[in-house]
């Protein structure tokens, strides 16, 4: 007989809750306000110093080996200019904030806000499979033989995910970003749901991306422990209208509609660094 007590939605605990990632390129959101009156009392001099020693810096960055920083012009109140840093390690993104801040540009920009994630991949399909096999084997979770196979997994695994752990910011000219963290009601309860429900909204919430494939990339990457949400997106396209056509259609299935919450979405232009001294002359930057 069903045990009326246990939940609807409980975990099946003779399996890991828990789905495997793989994590890649550490990545920080670096959003900032133009103090305008300031830059147009500064004398031509010390605009032109620090335009030069800013695009320098950013184009210097854009070519580096542990990774990439790209310049996205800010549409809306919560910000103008939007830094984007990849890196190879957590330090690399403190060594570019810390050389970000150290600009003589930095005078006259005001921070509004800030990401700190990590890219992730989620192994949903890949975690259910390995599970089911283990404990068809007869091993237990947290055992040595349990983990050493996890671990034989995730290494062959991460072998074939390379160029998506490790991406190049895209070179599209209109970016979208946003965080997201999953429900936690009283009735429903994302990570309360058996690990094979959460494999099958993730699957079907896939679909719907890869429908947009060649018009959009994206690139989502894990925060929890590093920021306020619990993972953060971004969307890369040659038209902003992707955005929102991509985002309202997965808005009805139902790893959304049930269980998504959704923070503050930033856009942004992407120019390159040699055209700084445009935007910074109220202009809109091209993306050449």
């Amino acid at each position: 007989m069903e045990d009326l007590k246990k939940p609807l939605n409980s975990q099946d605990e003779s399996s890991p809750a828990v789905p495997l990632t793989l994590e890649g390129s550490f990545i920080l959101h670096q959003m900032f306000r133009v103090r305008w009156p300031a830059w147009k009392a500064a004398t031509s001099v010390e605009q032109k110093r620090a335009v030069e020693e800013a695009a320098a810096l950013v184009e210097e960055m854009e070519k580096g080996s542990e990774g990439q920083s790209a310049l996205f012009s800010m549409l809306g109140h919560k910000g103008d200019l939007m830094l984007l840093h990849f890196r190879r390690t957590i330090e690399g993104l403190n060594s570019a904030e810390l050389s970000v801040a150290n600009l003589n540009l930095a005078e006259f920009l005001e921070q509004t806000t800030s990401y700190v994630s990590v890219v992730e991949l989620g192994l949903y399909e890949v975690s259910v499979r390995l599970y089911a096999a283990l404990k068809e084997k007869g091993m237990q979770p947290g055992t040595a033989d349990w983990n050493r196979a996890v671990e034989n997994e995730l290494a062959k695994q991460r072998h074939a995910s390379e160029p998506r752990l490790w991406p190049e910011i895209p070179p599209r000219r209109y970016v979208c970003f946003y965080p997201m963290n999953r429900l936690r009601g009283e009735e429903k309860n994302w990570y309360q749901a058996p690990i094979t429900e959460r494999q099958r909204m993730m699957q079907e919430h896939g679909l719907i991306g890869r429908r947009y494939a060649g018009q959009v990339t994206q690139i989502i990457s894990g925060s929890i422990g590093f920021d306020d949400w619990e993972w953060g997106v971004d969307l890369f396209a040659d038209s902003p209208l992707v955005f929102k056509k991509l985002v309202y259609e997965m808005r009805f299935d139902e790893a959304s509609a049930v269980y998504g919450l959704f923070g503050a979405f930033y856009v942004g232009l992407r120019f390159p660094p040699a055209n700084l001294g445009t935007f910074l002359e109220g202009k809109t930057p091209s993306f050449t």
